[in-house]
């Protein structure tokens, strides 16, 4: 069963929405911060959360870096799967099919760097969680790819909540 129009309304524009603002970000950031007089990293919390310039060759936490082709295809599959989830799974759950969205808009944005960014994702997003500790710097479509394991959860638990109400007032 292919999703409704509904789905297919929610959907498709998360994913280009998200590809498109991931990968202006990373443009838009990268420019600023590396012009001649650019300021090189920016402030946006002092002592929390800054704009820095960071590549990364490798997947989260910088897992097989340098295996470029491994990761895009890798990344392919995902995306694949992804597809293939949203157009064959039937949901009706407008959530999912967001999160769905999310994850193929974090996969592409990514998979575009690698491609065409000589295998380096761009990151720019740097916090700072302890006094002198940075979280691994991070894009919007690692972003994205977050929330959407979010909201997957919080539909699963959702869902398993409202099923087991169902099943009750049936009994």
């Amino acid at each position: 069963m292919m999703p409704n129009l509904t789905a297919q309304l929610v959907f498709w524009p998360v994913v280009a929405v998200g590809v498109a603002l991931d990968l202006w970000t990373k443009r838009a950031v990268f420019d600023w911060l590396q012009q001649p007089r650019g300021p090189g990293s920016f402030s946006l919390i002092d002592g929390f959360l800054q704009l820095v310039i960071a590549v990364n060759d490798g997947a989260a936490f910088g897992i097989a870096s340098g295996q470029r082709y491994k990761l895009i295809a890798i990344s392919v599959i995902a995306l694949i799967v992804i597809l293939a989830v949203f157009l064959f799974s039937g949901t009706e759950r407008k959530l999912v099919h967001v999160a769905l969205g999310l994850f193929a808009a974090g996969v592409c944005g990514n998979l575009y760097d690698r491609i065409f960014n000589d295998g380096l994702v761009r990151d720019f997003i740097d916090v700072v969680y302890w006094s002198g500790r940075h979280w691994p710097a991070f894009n919007v479509a690692d972003s994205m790819l977050c929330i959407g394991v979010a909201l997957i959860i919080i539909s699963n638990f959702f869902t398993e909540k409202s099923s087991r109400k169902h099943a009750r007032q049936h009994e």
